[in-house]
């Protein structure tokens, strides 16, 4: 195993924080919350890694970021999407200025995004990812913000390979990649009630947690009915 991975003036100890947790569910929460803290602008931070060619959140750190991401993916387009599948940083200063990514930016503005920094990540020989710092205002990165935050991306990503090996190690992969599709379809079920209901995050999770009660469902299950009934009737709308 690598020695630790540090980020230059941030105090970040990779091994030492990993070392902090059973899990890493736990290190990857702790991580999007700590990029956050280390970019003045931002006010939400989600993690994409790609599963079968297609972007999916991991954890996220803010509201603002499940619905950047999920925007994005519902499309199959936009900075965040670009940013994996290029290895390039994607900058957008005002969404309702952008004219890229076709109906990205619009439903991005109605979702609250108004300005997003989109951080590539290559997750050793497992694959690729990115990180997404999400501001409910225009012009909230700086060009020290992008900086600073290209060269931590770097360690994330090392970070991210170290995580996954110690996954292995432990047997665990199969388990955590079940958690953590658990929680994207959760954080999914959750985006479209705020959209139904106009409700916040957190009275989207009790009518979830309800709706499981009333059917005698995991949550997990009724969450995966909600979203494929969402995509078919996107489907029959096209």
């Amino acid at each position: 195993m690598p020695g630790p991975v540090s980020v230059e003036g941030s105090g970040l100890d990779v091994v030492q924080m990993l070392d902090e947790f059973e899990d890493v569910a736990g290190f990857l929460d702790l991580l999007v919350r700590w990029a956050v803290e280390q970019t003045p602008g931002a006010e939400a931070c989600g993690l994409t890694l790609e599963q079968a060619g297609r972007g999916m959140t991991v954890t996220y750190s803010g509201e603002l970021a499940s619905r950047g991401d999920e925007r994005q993916y519902e499309l199959d387009d936009g900075p965040c999407l670009e940013a994996m599948r290029t290895g390039e940083v994607v900058s957008v200063a005002d969404m309702s200025q952008e004219r890229r990514w076709g109906r990205y930016p619009e439903r991005a503005v109605e979702a609250g995004v108004c300005a997003s920094l989109s951080l590539p990540l290559t997750v050793g020989e497992r694959g690729r990812g990115a990180l997404n710092l999400y501001a409910s205002h225009p012009h909230a990165f700086t060009d020290t913000d992008e900086r600073v935050a290209q060269n931590w991306a770097a360690q994330a990503g090392g970070a991210l390979s170290v995580a996954w090996r110690m996954a292995e190690r432990e047997d665990r992969l199969d388990h955590l990649a079940q958690g953590l599709v658990t929680r994207q379809e959760i954080g999914q079920a959750v985006g479209l009630l705020m959209a139904q209901r106009r409700c916040t995050g957190e009275e989207a999770f009790a009518l979830l947690k309800a709706a499981s009660q009333r059917s005698n469902e995991k949550l997990r299950d009724v969450a995966a009915r909600m979203i494929a009934g969402h995509e078919a009737s996107l489907r029959a709308a096209r």
